[in-house]
């Protein structure tokens, strides 16, 4: 009976992988993501705009190149998100001479209305949040960036100074070289980072 069994086995095994000469090909997904120069206009929920450049491997600002970038993809969905969206308002407040705070809405399509309405207005979010189909891109663009090779979970964030993305604290696994923060993080953490960064 195992005779049988090895043997149909080893049939399905040549049935399903074929007969070849070449080396078997890994199987990649390509994503779309934004060349050195090109310009990203994005517009927030509350109709102000910016616009994102793309650096070698990164973002600046076009008329504040200098600022810090703290960005947060999310969800509206998002239990965390919502949890941590009036701290991350207080931290807008706190350092925006120095930073900005871009939030992209991602995993979701829903209107800017809606944005405002279950997210903005319920959890005091009144930072930059855009909402735009570009969006995706950015983040693919980001996640290609950093080699970030695992499905994204939101909350998830990165922190950009002159169009290098920056290393923080790996609230997981402590790992020096980390360059984003995944779930829900403390805002100590964040300003403790922030704080460093700024002073380089």
């Amino acid at each position: 009976m195992k005779k049988i069994f090895l043997l149909l086995s080893l049939l399905a095994f040549i049935f399903l992988t074929g007969c070849t000469s070449e080396a078997p090909k890994e199987v990649s997904i390509l994503k779309e993501v934004y060349k050195e120069g090109d310009k990203i206009e994005l517009k927030s929920i509350a109709g102000s705009k910016l616009v994102l450049v793309r650096q070698k491997e990164g973002f600046v600002i076009q008329d504040d190149p200098s600022k810090i970038i703290v960005i947060d993809i999310f969800g509206t969905f998002c239990a965390p998100c919502q949890e941590e969206a009036p701290s991350l308002m207080d931290f807008q407040l706190q350092n925006s001479d120095d930073v900005i705070l871009i939030g992209l809405n991602f995993l979701e399509e829903v209107s800017d209305e809606y944005v405002v309405e279950n997210f903005a207005s319920k959890y005091n979010a009144y930072y930059f949040i855009s909402n735009s189909p570009v969006n995706k891109k950015i983040v693919d663009t980001i996640t290609t960036d950093i080699e970030y090779k695992s499905a994204l979970q939101v909350p998830f964030k990165v922190v950009l100074k002159d169009g290098i993305y920056q290393k923080i604290t790996d609230i997981y696994a402590s790992n020096p070289n980390n360059k984003f923060y995944i779930g829900k993080v403390g805002l100590e953490i964040i300003q403790k980072d922030i704080d460093a960064i700024a002073s380089k």
